[in-house]
Formats: C-alpha cells, structure tokens, sequence
C-alpha cells in the first residue's frame, strides 16, 4: 500500500491518539516551560520577537511541510495584518485584541483571494505565482497613503486589553503574545493530527492518487493556504502591536525567504521545528547585529553548515534520533 493511501486510511481514525503522542506531549511541556521561564532571565521584547516569528514560521510549515506547498510570498500575509493592525489601533482607535483580529480577518480574506489565483498551479508555477502577488502587495503598501510610505506605520498605541489591562507593561504585552502564540500553536497541532491533516498529508505524498479516492485536493489546498494565511496574519498583527510598528520589512521579499530558511534550518514537516528555527534566526539577528550587513553572509553560512550536518533540520534530526516524532 502506497504512503498517500496508507496516510488517507488513517485519516478516518484520526482521532485516536498518535503514535508517539508522549514525545510532543513532553516537548511540548518544555517549550511551555522556557516561555514562562524566561522573561526572568531574557528581555520580554526579544522573546515576544522569537514567538510572533516563531507562529509565523508554524503556519509557513503547515503549508510547505504538511501540504507540500512552497510559497515564496508569505511575507504578505504577516506584513499587511501588520498593517491593517496597526492602521485600527492607531487611526480607528480599536482597542489591541480588535486591532489583532482585525489583521488576522484581513490576512484571511487575502488568503482566500491569492490561494484562489494560485492553487491551481503546482511546484515552482505557484511558487511564482505566491512571490508575483507579494510583490503587488509590496508596492502597494509602498504607494498607499494610510500606510505612510518608507515610514510605515509608526507609534502604534497597545492600548488597553478589553479596556482593563495596560499592555504599555512588558510583562502584560508578553501574557498576550504567549496566549496567541500558543493558541495558533494549538490550532496548527489540532489540524495535523485530525482526518482534514491526513488528508493534506496524502496529497503532499501523492496528489493524483488522493484525486482517485474522491477527495477535492484543490479544496484541500486551497482552505490549508487560507488557514496558514491566518495564522501569518495573527503573528503580524500581534507583532505590529508589540513593537507599535508596521513598515515595509514584514512585506519585503527577503522576510518570505527569511520563514523558508527558519522552517528548513528547525525541520520542515515538524510541529516543534519552526519554533527552533525562529529561535535560532532572530537570536543571531539579535546578537550578531554588531556585524552590520555581515549579518546576512553569517547567517548563510550557518545555514550551510546546518544543512550538511542536519539535513533534517535540527528538530528533524532530534526526531530521527530518538525515533519519535516532534
């Protein structure tokens, strides 16, 4: 029996509990563990950092990992919730958690519009396609007046959450980030373990076979690129707030190709891997900053070496070692 249809045999008692279910269980608990941890160690902003890019990196990996859908313009979707965000905070006066759904609504509805244009299309064809469109967003947000050019969006308010708590406390702002992290997190996990996950997983293995037993893959695709979307949006519009700003980097070509390397560098096709890459990129952004545009080239050659030595990415390597999945 073939992977996909091994895969899609399972989808139907996709309820019962995962082999190896213990191991995510237990990392899980340690990843839990260190983001309570550690603002009493590491300063809160830095990880407030690592975990919106972290939720970004996640919904990219639901996509390319467990869809088999590479797509070179992710950055629009965490960009432009970061503008819509930061644009209803500041101008609308919403107050955070409006503002942050508002983005994530926002980042939904172009999902639906860019993953109807280019679902079609497989392989490098939609890859041009994700990219194409993410440039039209880009110069849009370049062009646009509410979004204020170069300049971007800038002294976005925290505000009040449902108007009793002040995120202009780093520790308050830090409580908000983890539950949105953690709740996108959740999602992400709930979706690859449930029969609509193994299906997505079937067609990653093998798409024409998944067509001959009934299933609609374009539909499947399609809602998967729509759900990543969100999830990409949350993490923008979260991270407009947090740092009170929205600008044209989040909508750059380069942050598309930043959440490749993140997802490939902590383990493609892991629930724990892109969490670890985010780590490792903003942590060598953060404290290689000293290096100016070296930066850039230390990092390529991090990469290099990581991928020689884990060519399952860090997580996919822990994974296979202890032949459990993570």
């Amino acid at each position: 029996m073939s992977t996909s249809t091994t895969t899609i045999a399972h989808a139907g008692s996709a309820h019962k509990a995962p082999a190896g279910t213990s191991s995510l269980v237990i990392a899980f608990a340690i990843m839990a563990a260190f983001f309570l941890i550690a603002p009493a160690i590491v300063y809160p902003v830095f990880l407030m950092k690592v975990m919106c890019f972290a939720l970004f990196a996640c919904a990219f990996n639901l996509l390319i990992g467990f869809s088999g859908l590479l797509s070179f313009g992710h950055a629009m979707f965490l960009g432009g919730a970061g503008y819509a965000s930061a644009h209803a905070a500041k101008v609308w006066g919403f107050t955070p958690e409006l503002a942050i759904l508002f983005g994530t609504c926002c980042a939904v509805l172009l999902g639906v519009v860019v993953g109807a244009l280019a679902i079609r299309r497989q392989g490098i064809y939609f890859a041009m396609i994700t990219l194409a469109l993410a440039q039209m967003v880009f110069f849009f947000s370049l062009q646009a007046r509410f979004t204020g050019g170069e300049d971007g969006i800038q002294a976005v308010p925290r505000g009040q959450l449902f108007g009793l708590i002040d995120l202009s406390q780093p520790m308050a702002m830090y409580a908000v980030v983890f539950v949105v992290f953690f709740a996108g997190f959740l999602l992400i996990w709930r979706v690859v373990h449930s029969p609509f996950g193994q299906v997505l997983q079937a067609i990653r293995e093998n798409e024409a076979r998944a067509t001959s037993l009934g299933y609609d893959t374009d539909r499947y695709k399609h809602l998967a690129f729509v759900l990543s979307a969100g999830l990409a949006g949350a993490a923008g519009a979260t991270k407009a707030i947090v740092f009170q700003l929205a600008s044209l980097t989040d909508v750059h070509w380069s942050m598309s190709g930043e959440v490749v390397l993140m997802t490939l560098l902590g383990g493609m096709g892991t629930l724990f891997g892109p969490v670890v890459g985010a780590a490792i990129i903003v942590s060598m952004q953060n404290y290689l900053a000293q290096l100016g545009a070296w930066v850039t080239v230390v990092q390529g050659v991090i990469f290099v070496i990581c991928v020689l030595a884990f060519r399952r990415g860090v997580v996919g390597e822990i994974a296979n070692l202890i032949k459990r999945p993570l």
